[in-house]
């Protein structure tokens, strides 16, 4: 699979919107000086306050913003306001009623044509866990369960690692149950950025934020916590 993508563990315009590190750095990956970036609020039921948020910190940056609803009627051709842009950046919420919404509607492979033409695939939580193939999500209220993903990125990916009690055990109990592959658990303000399907570097925009690698050895967890790089506001 070519091309970047950015999977946040949590975080971004909706959660810091004084502090807009990690979306610059995914405006950095785009083709164009002026991209075109389109958010995908699906995750959230197309939540209007989450989508004010969005224009509200995107308007400043240098990007022309626009969005999809798959919960109104959308464009006439779908594929072709999506292939048209330059960014393409999923909100958070739910992963498992997002990602059955995309399947309906046709989009997951005009998002693998989008990946493949050179547009940046980024989000945060939701919108993260989609690109790999397996993921954690608390779709269930009160309990850590796997979904499957897109399969764009191999692995698996825990978002909110640190920061919500029962993701980092959660994730755990999966991947030793053999319910999950190995992957990836990022914490709020932490991204991975892949490029032709491989990890080049994790950025943060919080000190405290890491990336970790999550595996067995020997029926063991063992945890790596990844290079990063501290992004300026």
């Amino acid at each position: 699979m070519t091309g970047h993508i950015v999977a946040m563990g949590g975080g971004g315009f909706s959660k810091e919107p004084d502090n807009l590190a990690l979306d610059r750095y995914v405006l950095s990956l785009a083709r164009r000086e002026r991209p075109a970036v389109c958010f995908l609020p699906t995750a959230s039921g197309d939540a209007s306050d989450y989508i004010v948020k969005y224009y509200a910190s995107f308007t400043t940056l240098p990007c022309t913003p626009t969005h999809l609803s798959l919960f109104r009627l959308p464009d006439a051709d779908l594929s072709a306001f999506v292939l048209a842009q330059d960014v393409l950046y999923v909100g958070g919420g739910n992963t498992r009623s997002m990602l059955a919404v995309w399947r309906e509607w046709g989009l997951v492979e005009i998002l693998r044509r989008a990946l493949e033409a050179g547009v940046v695939l980024a989000g945060t939580s939701a919108g993260a866990n989609c690109w790999f193939a397996q993921a954690v999500t608390n779709a269930v209220p009160g309990q850590m369960t796997a979904a499957k993903g897109l399969g764009f990125l191999e692995g698996s990916h825990c978002p909110h690692y640190s920061n919500q009690p029962a993701r980092r055990p959660g994730y755990h109990r999966l991947i030793q149950a053999g319910e999950i592959g190995p992957g990836y658990g990022t914490d709020d303000g932490a991204a991975l950025h892949f490029a032709d399907g491989d990890l080049v570097g994790v950025v943060c925009s919080r000190p405290e934020a890491q990336g970790h690698r999550v595996e067995v050895i020997d029926g063991d967890i063992v945890e790596h916590c990844l290079p990063r790089t501290l992004l300026e506001n």
